[in-house]
């Protein structure tokens, strides 16, 4: 049984984790919801926007606009289903490819700068060597 101690470092470890992610976030200059799109079609493939939705856990009403806001702006298009023609598929276009890419780009820069300056050599080796560890807590 983990200990009282051991509880107070996983919620410590929470609380960095999330400051991290909201920080993360923070270097996206575009739409938070637009760019999970993007990478879940890059992911995952074309998709109805239902599925979209679904996936994403909002109201399929919000994610039709989302797939609009993309679409006016180049970054997504709809093709019909070939079995089914009454429905469409959403799929990433070069150009959405293109600024996904931009975005980690710019995400990666930032976590890059900010573990050069603030840690030295062997506290990143231990950073690094705890990313297996992180993964396995996550994928569980």
């Amino acid at each position: 049984m983990a200990k009282k101690s051991e509880f107070a470092t996983s919620a410590e470890l929470r609380l960095v984790l999330a400051q991290l992610a909201r920080r993360l976030r923070s270097e996206y200059a575009f739409p938070i919801g637009q760019a999970f799109v993007l990478s879940r079609l890059e992911r995952d493939g074309a998709q109805t926007t239902s599925a979209l939705a679904t996936a994403e856990r909002v109201r399929p009403q919000s994610m039709a606009q989302t797939v609009s806001e993309l679409e006016s702006d180049g970054l997504v298009y709809r093709r019909p289903d070939p079995v089914d023609k009454r429905q469409l598929f959403v799929e990433l276009t070069p150009a959405g490819r293109e600024k996904l890419n931009e975005l980690r780009d710019a995400r990666q820069s930032w976590l890059d700068a900010a573990i050069a300056a603030e840690l030295d050599a062997d506290e990143r080796r231990l950073l690094f060597a705890a990313i297996p560890l992180l993964r396995r807590i996550a994928d569980r």
